[in-house]
């Protein structure tokens, strides 16, 4: 199967599409680890994207979408995809189905997992970050033993930038704009599947997990 996992930051994403790829025998793949998989590795895109990020930049379409496709074409692909992070624009959709439909393997359904904003930004701006063994808590899910300390080290906890609360405001606005786009644009192909992604994680992925096997059972 060919799989796309879409929602704004916070909704679990990353967590799921682990649990469900090895599950299913999916590769995962998110954008993060691809960008930083072909820089390591030198290629004549991951220079390209690593010099966009470097400066601080988005990292082009036309780059995204050529790190994308040289991924997809590796065997360990062959089994299916569960795309992460992956696209975030139009122009990277209508890529990915093109490219994916010369391969007569289109995309089978997009998983849209939907939290309201409020709990989104309680499990944003509650992670906190060990500086010195990089263990991170989360003052509801995963709070320390002593608040404000690491279990493991004793030091004093530090919270990102980007886990604020202003800075989360507006990442889930930017976010939500491309994502709503996504979201019509799948529907409009009858590839979208609402999720409801809150409660507790086994219960999101028993949802998905349901969504899956409707869709591969229509297939």
């Amino acid at each position: 199967m060919q799989l796309i996992l879409l929602g704004l930051p916070g909704a679990g994403k990353g967590t799921q599409a682990k649990v469900l790829s090895e599950s299913l025998g999916l590769l995962h793949i998110s954008t993060g680890d691809m960008f930083r998989e072909a820089a390591a590795a030198g290629t004549e895109l991951g220079s390209r994207a690593q010099d966009h990020m470097s400066r601080g930049e988005l990292v082009p379409d036309e780059v995204t979408i050529g790190m994308l496709l040289e991924r997809i074409a590796q065997p360990d692909a062959g089994q299916g995809i569960m795309l992460d992070g992956f696209p975030r624009t139009i122009p990277q959709a209508e890529a990915l189905d093109v490219a994916l439909g010369e391969r007569g393997t289109p995309i089978d359904a997009v998983l849209y997992i939907q939290v309201p904003e409020s709990d989104l930004m309680t499990r944003l701006t509650g992670r906190w970050t060990c500086p010195q063994c990089g263990t991170i808590y989360h003052v509801q899910a995963s709070p320390p033993k002593t608040a404000g300390v690491c279990d493991h080290d004793e030091t004093q906890l530090t919270q990102r930038a980007d886990d604020q609360p202003d800075t989360v405001k507006t990442r889930l606005d930017a976010n939500r704009e491309w994502t709503e786009q996504l979201a019509s644009y799948y529907e409009n192909a009858s590839k979208l599947h609402d999720i409801d992604g809150t409660g507790d994680p086994a219960g999101i992925t028993a949802r998905l997990m349901a969504a899956i096997e409707s869709v591969s059972a229509a297939g």
